[in-house]
């Protein structure tokens, strides 16, 4: 039987370590409430889109300390396509490596969700895919000011409108916040723009995210401990 085509390409980028989380298990498979994971957390926006009628293909980057992870997400097979690609040397360390090695699995309009990263709307990645219309890019954001997390999160300056608003600028990680507003935690790109992607996790690059659009949503949680 032939896959359909997906609707989205969702990259889903678990080959990191993990090591400032201190626990003995990934920190995505961190329990959160009777059968939930920050895993499950994560993923519950692309698990929306598929509830709209969207075909969906999650490309799990990961890596051989990471197959706890694999197994546990066999659970959504018949949800998601998923594949499952290394994240190898050629590609590159961190982030940025693991969104090139995923972005030959794509197609159609791509999004990077993190597996730590867990947004309080669960619609707002269908509405960031519609936002991508205006500048080829949309973006899940939360306020933020506290400079000690803008300096471990991707970091926005942001403007108008209290919904919706424009990306000023942004800055992954930046050593100096001074002037960020926001942080991003979902990504969304269209498939002319997504060859870019990897530039929103560098800190030697302009990021792309620049002039795009972005909803506002009221908490994005990034679980670097197990306190959250």
């Amino acid at each position: 039987m032939a896959v359909p085509a997906p609707d989205v390409s969702i990259i889903l980028p678990c080959a990191g370590f993990g090591t400032r989380f201190g626990a003995p298990y990934a920190k995505e498979l961190h329990c959160l409430a009777p059968g939930a994971t920050v895993l499950d957390r994560s993923l519950e926006a692309a698990v929306e889109l598929v509830k709209s009628g969207l075909n969906v293909r999650v490309v799990v980057v990961f890596g051989t300390h990471k197959l706890d992870t694999v197994k546990y997400l066999a659970r959504y097979v018949g949800t998601f396509q998923l594949v499952f690609v290394y994240q190898d040397d050629a590609a590159g360390p961190g982030l940025d490596g693991a969104i090139r090695c995923a972005l030959p699995m794509t197609e159609g309009p791509v999004a990077l969700v993190l597996p730590d990263i867990v947004v309080s709307d669960v619609g707002s990645l269908r509405t960031a895919l519609r936002l991508t219309e205006a500048s080829g890019w949309g973006v899940v954001a939360a306020k933020e000011r506290d400079p000690g997390v803008l300096r471990q999160m991707g970091a926005l300056t942001v403007s108008g409108g209290e919904r919706v608003v424009t990306v000023e600028a942004a800055a992954e990680k930046p050593a100096d916040p001074a002037g960020h507003n926001a942080l991003w935690g979902i990504v969304a790109v269209t498939a002319e723009e997504a060859h870019r992607l990897p530039d929103v996790a560098r800190r030697d690059a302009d990021s792309p995210l620049a002039g795009a659009r972005a909803l506002l949503v009221d908490q994005i949680v990034n679980y670097n401990t197990t306190e959250g």
